[in-house]
C-alpha cells in the first residue's frame, strides 16, 4: 500500500452510497459502549452460572487479553498488509486498512465500525466456543472472550491515542515511535500497536537507537485541535 501522498486532511470515500459510507465510521466511545456490557455480562455468567471461582475467571480473562496481542500482530501483519495482486483483493485491503495509511488522521476510522465489528466478534466467539467444546473447555470461553475483547478495546484506544497525542509517559515513547515509523518509513515493520512485544520476538521492531526522529512527520500524524474562533460581542 504505497501512496504518492499521505493526506493529513479529509478522509477516503469508501462507498458511493451515503448510508454504506456512514456505516464505515464510528467513535471509540460507541465501541466501548457496545462491548463493555457484553464483557461484564459474560464475566458475571462465568462466575454465577458456570460457577468458576474468581481466580480462575481472572486467569482465563487475562490469558484472553494476552492472546489478543498476538492476534493483533498477526492480523495487522498478514491480513491488513496482505500483498494483493488482483484488483478486487487490492480494493478489499484498501477498504480494511489501506485507507488508514492514506488518511492516517481520519479519527472516524481508527476503530472497526459497529456492524462489521459485531459480525466479526460473533464469528470469533463461535469459533472459540466450538474449538473449546472439542477439548471440553467450552465454559472457559465465557471468561476468555471478554479478555480478548478488552484487549481489542485497549488496542483501539492505544491506536487512537498514538495518532492523537504525545506519549503520556517516557517509557511509552518506543510504542509511539514504532507506529509512527510504520506509517511514514516502512509499513512492513512495526506491526504492534498495543505492545511492541511481538515485533521484538519476530524481528519487525524498528531499531529506535538508529532512527532519527522526524518531528515534522510525527506531527503530520497527530490530530490537531484548532483554536475556537473568538466571537465579537
Amino acid at each position: 500500500m504505497k501512496f504518492d501522498k499521505i493526506h493529513n486532511k479529509g478522509q477516503a470515500e469508501l462507498f458511493k452510497n451515503q448510508y454504506l459510507e456512514y456505516l464505515t465510521k464510528t467513535h471509540p466511545l460507541v465501541i466501548w459502549g457496545i462491548y463493555i456490557p457484553i464483557i461484564i455480562l459474560m464475566l458475571y455468567y462465568s462466575y454465577m452460572v458456570v460457577q468458576m471461582d474468581w481466580i480462575q475467571v481472572g486467569l482465563v480473562f487475562f490469558s484472553g487479553m494476552f492472546l489478543w496481542t498476538l492476534f493483533e500482530y498477526m492480523i495487522h501483519r498478514f491480513a491488513f498488509h496482505f500483498i494483493a495482486k488482483s484488483d478486487i483483493a487490492m480494493k478489499i485491503v484498501y477498504l480494511i486498512h489501506g485507507n488508514h495509511h492514506e488518511y492516517p488522521r481520519d479519527k472516524e476510522r481508527l476503530f472497526m465500525p459497529p456492524v462489521p465489528s459485531l459480525v466479526l466478534a460473533s464469528f470469533i466467539f463461535s469459533s472459540m466456543y466450538f474449538m473449546a467444546q472439542s477439548i471440553g473447555l467450552k465454559e472457559n470461553v465465557f471468561a476468555f472472550f471478554p479478555g480478548f475483547m478488552l484487549g481489542y478495546l485497549v488496542y483501539g484506544t492505544m491506536h487512537y491515542a498514538i495518532h492523537a497525542w504525545n506519549p503520556p509517559y517516557k517509557w511509552m515513547k518506543p510504542l509511539w515511535r514504532n507506529h509512527h515509523l510504520h506509517h511514514y518509513k516502512n509499513e512492513q515493520m512495526g506491526f504492534g500497536v498495543s505492545t511492541t512485544l511481538w515485533d521484538r520476538i519476530f524481528g519487525t521492531m524498528f531499531d529506535l537507537t538508529k532512527e532519527k526522529e522526524d518531528k515534522e512527520k510525527v506531527k503530520d500524524l497527530m490530530f490537531v485541535t484548532l483554536p475556537k474562533k473568538e466571537t465579537v460581542a
